[in-house]
């Protein structure tokens, strides 16, 4: 038996489901692996299995998840943890992120995300764990780095500190502070619907390891700009003003700190999308890459973004057949 195969045997063994069936879930895009475990009477909970020597911890996860539950949220209960060896046991929120749910019952789509932008505007009044870290604009324009280096590595020197900078610059303009708390992947597939709960409790809440203190508008962005399946727009500009109206911000400037987070957030997606395809061997990854371009083209369209959508549109080619062979070759 391999030694990580043996490590979670034994953490199974002295935890609370010993015994229980397993079944492997589908992954995301990191070297997480995730088991639903099923007991006496159909009990089930999550087995995360985030191995250090991949880069994985649990340590945030597990502070993170205290933190939002603390506060009223649905992050899931911490059954057992074993941070040095990467494995937890957590609760199961349930079958259902809000993508699997809207393929079943479209017509749920206005509940659901205001369900959604309801925990956003919760979050909005809850001050961030200690120490977390900050992601303002120096960073998040920094963070474009993987769209060169994986979608575009032929750009030059010279256009990749030029479209660095602008991106810096409109980050400073209209997202320049850095204070919410931020789960930072809050997107569909991220997000469990609990029909049967009330309030926010009704949004189940994973994946948030990596939450940082952002812009107010980021993890809204990160919900109606989503790489992996489409907002309706009219559905998006609604979610917009049901934001701004509960945090009394503005609608322009909600929606200019929108389309310019969007931009940095879709420009290293595009990146980082082509690394798991290039590097890792996942090409499903490179399917959503035009969805995540129509972002980047209707975002460019704001005028916030006037100064770098001429020189994106000069030097970042789209995901055309060309393109996909050039990310893989």
């Amino acid at each position: 038996m391999p030694d990580r195969a043996a490590l979670i045997e034994a953490f199974l063994a002295a935890s609370p489901c010993a015994g229980w069936q397993r079944q492997q879930l589908a992954g995301d895009a990191s070297a997480r692996r995730f088991e639903r475990l099923t007991g006496p009477g159909g009990a089930t909970a999550i087995l995360m299995d985030a191995d250090p020597l991949t880069g994985e911890r649990l340590d945030a996860f597990h502070a993170i998840a205290r933190h939002l539950t603390a506060n009223g949220l649905a992050a899931p209960a911490i059954l057992a943890v074993d941070t040095s060896d990467g494995l937890a046991l957590v609760e199961d929120l349930g079958a259902d992120h809000f993508a699997a749910w809207l393929t079943r019952h479209p017509g749920d789509s206005e509940t659901l995300y205001a369900a959604a932008v309801d925990v956003l505007v919760r979050l909005q009044d809850i001050a961030a764990p200690a120490d977390l870290p900050v992601l303002g604009p120096l960073r998040g324009a920094a963070m474009i780095a993987p769209l060169f280096e994986f979608y575009c590595p032929g750009t030059d020197e010279r256009a990749r500190a030029h479209v660095t900078g602008l991106m810096q610059e409109a980050l400073l303009a209209h997202a320049p502070i850095a204070r919410t708390f931020s789960l930072r992947d809050f997107h569909a597939e991220n997000l469990i619907w609990r029909p049967d709960r009330q309030g926010v409790d009704r949004v189940g809440l994973i994946d948030f390891q990596d939450a940082v203190n952002a812009a107010p508008e980021y993890d809204l962005t990160s919900l109606l700009r989503d790489a992996r399946r489409d907002v309706d727009p009219a559905l998006r500009e609604r979610m917009l003003r049901r934001f701004s109206q509960a945090t009394g911000r503005p609608l322009d400037r909600v929606g200019a700190a929108s389309a310019v987070i969007g931009l940095q957030r879709n420009l290293r997606i595009l990146g980082i999308f082509a690394r798991l395809a290039r590097r890792d061997g996942k090409r499903r990854y490179l399917d959503l890459l035009p969805r995540v371009w129509g972002h980047v083209a209707d975002d460019l369209g704001h005028p916030a973004l006037s100064a770098l959508a001429p020189v994106l549109n000069r030097h970042l080619p789209p995901p055309d057949a060309a393109q996909l062979k050039a990310i893989l070759s």
